[in-house]
């Protein structure tokens, strides 16, 4: 992709993002927000999760 094209694409992309209403560009942000995976998945993959699975185990009583 040569350095015009990719101006183009870039200048494409934020124009089309400055003409969507405020509203809609909000939505768009917590919609995305919301669909994220929690931080501690995110930075450190599954561990997290399952050291907080293994807790709640003995917790309960299990084995």
């Amino acid at each position: 992709m040569s350095t015009n094209d990719y101006v183009k694409f870039v200048t494409q992309q934020f124009v089309k993002f400055i003409d969507q209403p405020k509203e809609v560009r909000k939505a768009t942000r917590q919609q995305r927000k919301e669909e994220q995976a929690p931080l501690t998945n995110r930075w450190f993959g599954i561990m997290p999760l399952a050291v907080s699975l293994m807790f709640k185990k003995k917790k309960k009583g299990g084995s």
